[in-house]
């Protein structure tokens, strides 16, 4: 289809400003699933739909979906969020849902060869419950509603009690899947949320896919004694082995092209100052989009933690905690993606996303690819997280092309 006309990236910009001042404040923003602040943004975001020719409805799940019919009723979908976690920032996720609003509004009032529907997803965050993409993996069909029935959120509320409120039904959200049965393709534009376009200099990149994640806790056990009393070379302290086998983590990852090895947590036990500890829990979450490497890089950890604890005389046990395999993007949409920004742009550069999208439950059903917009610093999840506003403007114009010729490639498979 020939694009006539173009995005108004200026209102994109101004709606992003808009949501955030209804939404936001000097904390930051405050759009946290299943929430009243985020059933305000929402209606917003129905108010923005009434203005614009098309059909409206929300899903078993909570997704909110819009749609502008063409020739053809199978369809390519542009995604978003609207949730944000607690304290946010103005552009994760809003910037999705925008682009694509702003997207939708042009393609609607024009001739289609396929259909093209608007989906904002409910929780992709998980910020309140601790479930990230929870309405598009209800949609994909991996959302098992038994694994997630017993989560609270701080204040002790039930899962399913809150998304009752919000007239969801945890048992039916599975339901949803129905609305993505004649996808053609799924299209994302989201901030990096790390540095490497801004390091390249370059505002927009295109997405090769999300990164596979293991993820463990590592438990060293030792035994605790009293730190006045205890010779250095007879103890047997759990820190120090969680200590060393960090350290090995980390730089396994770095010797590695593009992965990522990560500590978040460590506890230990008794924890007092005049004990060194006999018990050390920490995880480790590792990142890949290669299967065989993230695969080595669990095994290598598993040898370096072995090695650790029989140097210092301790035991080391590990416990799975999650894992999602590496999802790949479709070479066709990554070749659209980048003729879209290199047109915009002038160049182009591909990168995996670390972070995980509700694009990669889509990727399991549907050719599907994303744009990334430059983050200044690399920050994201905090209310410093910015973007120059002419580079959110090339990212919503290259979104945009990338939707056009998107059109078109799907109507070849109908």
């Amino acid at each position: 289809m020939e694009s006539v006309g173009g995005v108004d990236y200026r209102r994109a910009i101004e709606e992003l400003r808009e949501i955030a001042d209804l939404t936001g404040g000097p904390d930051g923003a405050r759009r946290v699933s299943w929430t009243d602040e985020w059933a305000r943004a929402r209606d917003w975001l129905k108010a923005k739909l009434d203005d614009i020719d098309c059909e409206v409805e929300t899903d078993e799940a909570g997704n909110l979906w819009a749609t502008s019919p063409g020739d053809a009723e199978e369809f390519v979908i542009l995604g978003g969020h609207l949730d944000s976690v607690p304290n946010g920032g103005w552009l994760d996720g809003v910037l999705d849902t925008i682009s694509a609003l702003e997207t939708f509004r042009v393609l609607a009032q024009q001739d289609k060869p396929v259909s093209v529907r608007l989906v904002d997803w409910a929780d992709e965050e998980g910020a309140r419950f601790g479930r990230s993409l929870l309405g598009s993996s209800a949609t994909s069909g991996t959302l098992n509603p038994d694994e997630v029935r017993g989560l609270k959120d701080k204040d002790g509320v039930a899962l399913p009690d809150a998304l009752r409120e919000h007239g969801v039904d945890l048992d039916r959200m599975n339901d949803s899947h129905r609305q993505i049965e004649k996808a053609l393709a799924y299209l994302e534009l989201h901030i990096e949320q790390g540095p490497v376009l801004e390091r390249l200099g370059l505002p927009v990149g295109v997405v090769l896919g999300t990164f596979g994640v293991e993820r463990h806790a590592v438990r060293f056990k030792g035994q605790h004694a009293h730190s006045g009393s205890t010779p250095m070379e007879v103890r047997r302290d759990a820190f120090i082995s969680a200590a060393r086998a960090a350290t090995a983590f980390r730089d396994d990852a770095a010797r590695r092209d593009d992965v990522r090895a990560t500590t978040g947590f460590v506890n230990v036990s008794p924890a007092i100052v005049t004990a060194f500890n006999g018990l050390c829990e920490m995880s480790l979450d590792q990142r890949a989009l290669d299967a065989d490497v993230l695969a080595d890089m669990l095994a290598t950890a598993r040898r370096e933690s072995e090695r650790v604890a029989e140097e210092e005389g301790t035991g080391v046990e590990w416990e799975k905690l999650w894992e999602i395999e590496p999802i790949l993007f479709h070479d066709d949409l990554i070749q659209l993606a980048e003729e879209a920004v290199e047109e915009v742009v002038g160049r182009s550069h591909r990168l995996p996303s670390g972070p995980l999208h509700d694009a990669a439950e889509m990727a399991r059903h549907m050719p599907t690819v994303m744009l990334f917009a430059k983050s200044l610093r690399g920050l994201s999840h905090t209310k410093e997280e910015d973007t120059p506003e002419e580079d959110l403007e090339l990212a919503v114009q290259a979104y945009h092309r990338l939707a056009v010729k998107a059109v078109d490639w799907a109507a070849k498979r109908v």
